[in-house]
């Protein structure tokens, strides 16, 4: 089976599925509301025809994820194909509640002088030294998120949780 039918098909039977009472689906004005309150995600890019994904800081502006980044694979990937996926998690450890949001949409290079002075005010603050003197957007077409409480650990300890692999021969 193609793996593009296999996904559709995937998707339509999550749809069908009801959703446990543990997990909530959010709707796209939480999803926003919470990856405002994280700073590093997560970008997904294709490059040579295999995925490939990094890191980044990042600040919400106008409804588009901005980056900072220097030439090389994140910035050659979003020029050759502009499809993009960008994935942001967290945590309340006070609650236990974990939320993850999947914003799918078009990567973009800033450009002009409007832009570009836009760019320079937000905040953006790498956590690596490196020089990242471009600005990407990501442009959301799709935006979906779920949060759940989670789990102790214990529920998932089998007998073999403790057990010990012997050292290969």
């Amino acid at each position: 089976m193609a793996l593009s039918r296999w996904v559709h098909e995937a998707n339509s039977e999550d749809m069908t599925h009801e959703v446990p009472a543990s997990l909530s689906i959010l709707e796209p004005h939480e999803c926003w509301s919470l990856i405002r309150t994280a700073t590093v995600g997560r970008l997904a890019v294709a490059v040579d025809g295999a995925p490939d994904i990094f890191p980044v800081n990042y600040v919400v502006d106008h409804g588009a994820i901005v980056f900072r980044t220097a030439e090389g694979t994140k910035l050659a990937a979003v020029a050759l194909a502009s499809a993009v996926a960008f994935e942001v998690d967290g945590w309340d450890a006070d609650s236990g509640n974990v939320w993850s949001v999947v914003i799918k949409g078009r990567g973009q290079q800033l450009q002009g002088t409007d832009q570009l002075i836009d760019a320079a005010t937000l905040p953006l603050f790498p956590w690596h030294g490196a020089r990242k003197e471009r600005f990407i957007q990501v442009v959301a077409d799709q935006i979906t998120g779920r949060r759940f409480h989670r789990v102790d650990p214990e529920v998932w300890r089998t007998p073999l949780t403790d057990a010990r692999r012997t050292a290969p021969d």
